[in-house]
């Protein structure tokens, strides 16, 4: 089937023991033993509930991977994928990585003795010479967050493969409908459902995904364990939000390729990062790995002022810190997603106070374009 068509038709399209047109919420917390001596299905919903396991198999098939696993957001299922590893694991991570992965790889995961080194990931060679001999895997994320870098997957991925390491992608951007990685050779895949798949700004929600059965039961143990799980309304509202994803990403990324060009002919502003832009670093690489640009866009204005008095003047963009719902966010990550990071280390990556980062939504573009020519006036 088409990705679209896979969205709505992937195992999950009724409720088995109703016929209902839709997963039933499973609104409970345990589980009645008709055998005291077996252990049946489901047990206690710490470790498995009938409409979680319906999102975690959706997401697996769209993803084209052995397991998936539902969290109760996108930072624990960060969180979780990171426990599979030991105290003196290192693993080497893209530099412009969420910024909240980013924080907790340096703050909490590194007290616990996990070593990490960020690097350029645009350049395959610089994660080759960040690899030591405990390196455990790679960590990337295409396109970055938030300026839209671009990683060439496939050549990092095999890079991992012969090295004898896991990689894991961040694919919160693009959705499987978009782009899947696990097809281009990686392990793991995470998201932030809370984003584009949920899709609506109503509901927080991670979601992780294995290539294999054995690394799947791994990551099993310490989501049951660690039990940062959703609970089934949380994991009803993720799949509500998948099943209209196509409609909302063709929509959104039309929007975000009008907009990109509009804004990098504005006067006022000084650069546009979008990867459907031709001069766009890594645009070829992109296109041949992905199946459209998206909806997510940034672009930095001649000063920080200026950047500053668009949030003051932005009527249709809601100031926010996230992404993906059907009203367009405008986010500014000095003060948001990367406020964590050191200054020195934003400002070496070009996250300055002139950057603006864009979710685009589902208005309309004409309607969209003229508040934003207004608010850089």
């Amino acid at each position: 089937m088409n990705r679209g068509t896979l969205l709505i038709h992937n195992g999950h399209e009724t409720d088995p023991a109703t016929g209902a047109l839709g997963v039933t919420v499973y609104q409970t917390s345990t589980f009645y033993r008709k055998k005291i001596t077996e252990m049946p299905e489901f047990d206690y919903s710490r470790g498995g509930n009938p409409t979680r396991k319906a999102l975690e198999e959706t997401i697996a098939v769209l993803e084209g991977g052995a397991r998936g696993f539902a969290f109760g957001s996108g930072m624990a299922a960060i969180s979780s994928v990171l426990g599979l590893f030991s105290s003196g694991d290192h693993l080497v991570a893209a530099e412009d990585i969420y910024g909240g992965s980013r924080y907790i790889l340096d703050t909490f995961y590194k007290r616990w003795g996990l070593e990490s080194t960020a690097v350029d990931a645009a350049d395959p060679g610089a994660l080759q010479r960040a690899i030591r001999p405990n390196t455990r895997a790679l960590y990337l994320e295409t396109p970055s967050n938030p300026l839209l870098k671009i990683t060439d997957l496939k050549a990092c991925l095999d890079m991992a493969r012969q090295a004898g390491i896991l990689s894991i992608v961040d694919n919160t951007f693009m959705t499987p409908y978009l782009q899947r990685p696990i097809e281009l050779g990686a392990d793991i895949v995470v998201h932030s459902a809370t984003k584009f798949l949920g899709g609506h700004s109503d509901v927080i929600s991670g979601l992780a995904v294995t290539r294999t059965g054995e690394l799947g039961e791994r990551l099993y143990q310490v989501q049951n364990s660690f039990g940062a799980v959703p609970g089934p309304w949380d994991a009803w509202l993720v799949m509500r939000g998948i099943k209209t994803l196509k409609v909302r990403m063709d929509a959104a990324q039309k929007t975000a390729g009008l907009l990109a060009e509009q804004l990098r002919a504005h006067r006022n502003v000084e650069s546009v990062y979008y990867p459907a832009l031709r001069g766009h670093p890594g645009w070829a690489i992109h296109e041949a790995q992905a199946a459209g640009p998206g909806a997510m866009l940034s672009f930095k204005t001649k000063t920080t002022e200026q950047a500053l008095r668009f949030f003051e003047r932005v009527k249709l963009a809601a100031a926010a810190p996230s992404l993906g719902g059907v009203e367009t966010i405008a986010s500014y990550p000095v003060k948001m997603s990367h406020i964590n990071m050191p200054e020195s280390e934003r400002e070496r990556l070009g996250i300055s106070g002139a950057l603006i980062r864009i979710a685009v939504g589902l208005e309309d573009a004409e309607d969209l374009m003229a508040d934003f020519d207004q608010a850089l006036a």
